[in-house]
């Protein structure tokens, strides 16, 4: 008979348990998984609120065991400045898929920033070309770490170009990635340059209103535009969108809030036009990169399929290692 009682994990636990390395194979099979047929499809609730908002996100997987998850978050860029707090901060719920048990509660930043930067490393993998060595963070914060990290352990990048609003921000991110991953990494003038530099570039800010344009990516470009996860963020000028070759990480919440919205709203494409989802080009039932010159957009809002499969793994290992605090809810 299964336990009823449920893990409490704090984000220290969970950073403790999940790294890079783990969470892209979890991504990865999250998306190989959802092209099988083996989850529950992954919804999204957003709501605003003054100065910021929150995001529920939630699906299923059939990983061996069944397992649910919806995670909360709520997203505040002024935090730090007011409060001193965190810009994202919320849970994850785990649950029993079968019989909707309770498992797990746990802190959700580290499960967003490492499965946001494993979703880039899946796609790049197979959607950058093989010897991309130039890379571009526009983005400084802990976000635009987690992204070059994970791209580093994909691709062969020997040089960087960064970019942020924040200059303090900026120097730190150059001074602690050059230094983390033995690589140059270099300060670009403006959003634009970074991007013409690079064979990769990494939008992952919150922007409201568009920075890159038609002439800002090099033929044979990989772009993936984490930043737009709300109908009212937006990093890319619709018809770069609509010049480009798409994958999505899930079609319906890019339509609705992702870069692809901003094109369609425009009515530069159709979902027609998308390409494929990563899910597809995972399992083999799409082709990735067919030529060395094409541009390809990835448009990554995130889904819960990641969080799941990142959540599930946590759970397993703190399980096998003893970690948490066991609680009984049902009492």
């Amino acid at each position: 008979m299964r336990r009823r009682e449920t893990l409490l994990l704090t984000r220290g636990e969970v950073a403790a348990l999940l790294g890079i390395d783990e969470c892209i194979a979890a991504v990865e099979r999250a998306f190989a998984l959802h092209a099988a047929g083996r989850s529950l499809p992954p919804g999204v609730l957003g709501v605003h609120a003054p100065g910021g908002g929150f995001h529920l996100k939630a699906a299923g997987l059939q990983m061996g065991r069944s397992y649910f998850a919806a995670k909360l978050n709520g997203n505040f860029p002024g935090n730090r400045e007011r409060f001193g707090l965190p810009t994202i901060q919320g849970v994850v719920v785990l649950c029993d898929a079968d019989n909707g048990s309770p498992l797990a509660l746990m802190d959700s930043m580290q499960i967003t920033i490492l499965r946001t930067g494993a979703a880039t490393a899946a796609a790049a993998k197979r959607l950058a070309r093989a010897s991309a060595s130039a890379a571009a963070i526009i983005g400084c914060g802990n976000q635009g770490r987690v992204q070059l990290r994970a791209l580093a352990r994909v691709l062969p990048l020997r040089r960087v170009w960064a970019f942020d609003t924040e200059a303090p921000r900026l120097r730190a991110f150059l001074e602690e990635m050059s230094t983390e991953l033995g690589l140059e990494v270099e300060p670009a003038g403006d959003p634009g340059a970074a991007a013409r530099a690079a064979d990769v570039c990494v939008t992952c800010t919150p922007s409201r209103r568009p920075f890159l344009r038609p002439g800002d990516l090099q033929p044979g470009a990989f772009l993936a535009a984490v930043g737009a996860d709300s109908d009212d963020k937006q990093e890319l000028e619709p018809t770069l969108v609509a010049g480009c070759k798409i994958v999505v990480d899930d079609l319906e919440q890019c339509a609705t809030i992702g870069e692809l919205h901003h094109a369609l709203e425009a009515g530069l494409l159709t979902r027609a036009d998308v390409h494929a989802d990563l899910a597809a080009v995972i399992a083999g039932d799409a082709p990735g990169r067919t030529s060395e010159d094409e541009i390809i957009l990835f448009d990554s809002t995130g889904t819960a399929l990641q969080d799941v499969a990142a959540a599930a793994m946590v759970y397993e290992m703190a399980s096998a290692a003893g970690a948490g605090t066991w609680l009984d809810l049902g009492r």
